[in-house]
């Protein structure tokens, strides 16, 4: 545990340090392009004032986005939200840096104005802070297990001797017989939908609707549309996912 405390610290160190890099690189931007007439300050006043304003509103928009903007989702809406707030707050520092920086105080008359000018800033700040630190997306993917080899002993003494053995892709229910798919071709047995899956209880697969059992194993891809969905599997069938069917792929992680 006592290596955790330098870890930490760096992560903190780091992180302020991207931090102040991006409020320093907009600061540097907006002065560059001196909106509002700020193109008619010196060079080094102009930059200087926005560096201060841009960097001043940035410690506010983080401190509220890490305190009332963690309660909000989706990632988007937080930062709607953290630029509203943060507006007027800014628009407040902005006024005292006018009056410090610039020696002339415009007091509230222009206060709506000032507030509109820094929405226009803070929001493409916030959204690309949030950009930098989103969330890494991580792809999965479900390690199957093979299944136990008396898992479908039972089932697979119903097969042909050359299917026996053969991998077992999917069963398909019709009125009072089944199509056994594996990758040795397919073969029709008569076995009622609900003993079959009884046998195959153990094994690894899913009832996938209400006439299909698929093996995990064998399932390649799956695509969803509106609650329902398709499960393409070894050899290129593809079989329906029902809508109350869904919930057990979705939690193999099939997403």
């Amino acid at each position: 545990m006592a290596g955790l405390g330098p870890v930490w610290v760096r992560a903190s160190v780091r992180r302020i340090a991207v931090e102040l890099g991006l409020l320093v690189a907009a600061g540097l931007i907006v002065g560059a392009l001196g909106p509002w007439g700020s193109n008619t300050y010196p060079l080094v006043l102009k930059h200087g004032y926005w560096l201060t304003t841009v960097v001043g509103g940035g410690v506010i928009g983080i401190a509220l986005d890490e305190t009332i903007g963690r309660r909000v989702a989706p990632t988007w809406r937080r930062v709607l939200l953290v630029a509203v707030l943060m507006t007027p707050l800014t628009a407040l520092f902005v006024l005292g840096a006018i009056f410090v920086l610039l020696g002339h105080q415009d007091g509230f008359s222009g206060f709506g104005g000032l507030m509109g000018q820094v929405f226009g800033i803070a929001l493409p700040i916030m959204a690309v802070r949030a950009l930098v630190w989103r969330p890494a997306r991580i792809q999965t993917r479900t390690v199957i297990e093979p299944p136990l080899p008396e898992a479908e002993a039972a089932f697979r003494r119903r097969l042909s001797a050359r299917r026996r053995a053969a991998r077992l892709i999917a069963i398909e229910a019709h009125d009072h017989y089944l199509r056994v798919h594996t990758d040795a071709g397919a073969e029709l047995v008569t076995l009622r939908f609900a003993d079959a899956l009884a046998e195959l209880d153990r094994a690894h697969g899913y009832r996938v609707h209400r006439s299909w059992w698929v093996a995990a194993g064998a399932i390649e891809a799956v695509r969803w549309r509106r609650g329902t969905g398709e499960a393409t599997l070894a050899g290129g069938l593809v079989v329906p996912v029902s809508r109350s069917m869904a919930p057990a792929l979705r939690e193999a992680g099939w997403r």
